[in-house]
């Protein structure tokens, strides 16, 4: 496992390399960072594959814009493409969890053709996902945290008060202490959790009525949709609307696990997301 900075769209960002092959581009979610792909990067450099996962805006140092409007959809499918432009790769298999997971679903709606496959753990089509916050009254209360997270000072005093307890209450039964510790630091870095949470005071697109503008129809990129019944975060309503905006290879992997997929799950996902990755190379 090598760091390195990656250059792109006049920002600087951290990431994570691993493993030389067929590139696969990793994006995590919140509250984590790059941090949380190292296992599955182990396994997937093993199988000859060239794994990248930058901290992403908002948290890598270098790449902290300070307004919210610097964090919308539209900018995390461009740092996709930057992040491919700054490697080399003209396509690159595409793995996400979480914020991640809706940044590439962003980029599979605007920019396919340098998406080879695309992985979603946890977080549903971004019109599928806004349909259901609209309409369904679970999934309402599972994204009720949303309307403190775009309370600007009040959700960081919140979420760092009496040592970021908020935060290592979410981690604590299923993260390693190592890698709570690491989050833990990150977010204590001068900027770094008004960056992460701008990436839900920028973004609209989780309410239909309310988007930045991008196009997120129907999807024809190869996908693999893994999600946990017992997420906190989200519900089965959305999950399975996805398909309705597939005209792709689609499957859906279901797991009685929450929204830590990796932490929770991991020998029940990797060899599906292996095979997923094999089969669209």
């Amino acid at each position: 496992m090598r760091t390195r900075e990656i250059e792109a769209n006049g920002l600087t960002f951290r990431a994570r390399e691993h493993g030389e092959g067929a590139p696969v581009l990793l994006l995590h979610g919140f509250p984590e960072m790059s941090r949380m792909w190292q296992p599955l990067m182990e396994r997937l450099a093993a199988e000859g594959f060239h794994c990248l996962a930058p901290d992403q805006r908002g948290y890598s140092p270098g790449a902290r814009p300070p307004d919210a409007s610097d964090y919308t959809y539209t900018h995390f499918a461009a740092d996709i493409v930057g992040f491919l432009d700054a490697m080399g790769w003209q396509q690159a298999h595409l793995i996400g969890h979480d914020w991640g997971a809706l940044a590439g679903w962003a980029a599979v709606g605007t920019t396919p053709d340098r998406v080879q496959s695309w992985t979603s753990m946890s977080v549903p089509h971004i019109r599928a996902f806004g349909e259901a916050i609209r309409d369904n009254e679970e999934q309402r209360g599972k994204s009720g945290y949303i309307n403190l997270f775009r309370q600007a000072g009040t959700a960081e005093t919140a979420l760092s008060q009496n040592d970021f307890a908020a935060l290592r209450g979410l981690y604590k039964d299923t993260h390693s202490p190592e890698e709570i510790e690491e989050y833990i630091a990150l977010f204590s870095e001068e900027g770094a959790l008004t960056g992460a949470l701008n990436w839900y005071r920028g973004s609209e697109g989780i309410r239909p009525d309310r988007d930045d503008g991008g196009e997120w129809g129907p999807v024809a990129t190869p996908t693999l949709h893994i999600w946990g019944n017992q997420d906190m975060a989200i519900g089965r309503d959305a999950t399975v609307a996805t398909r309705d905006y597939m005209t792709g290879p689609y499957e859906l992997l279901e797991l009685d696990c929450g929204h830590w997929i990796v932490q929770e799950a991991f020998d029940q996902v990797v060899e599906p997301i292996i095979s997923h990755l094999k089969a669209h190379s």
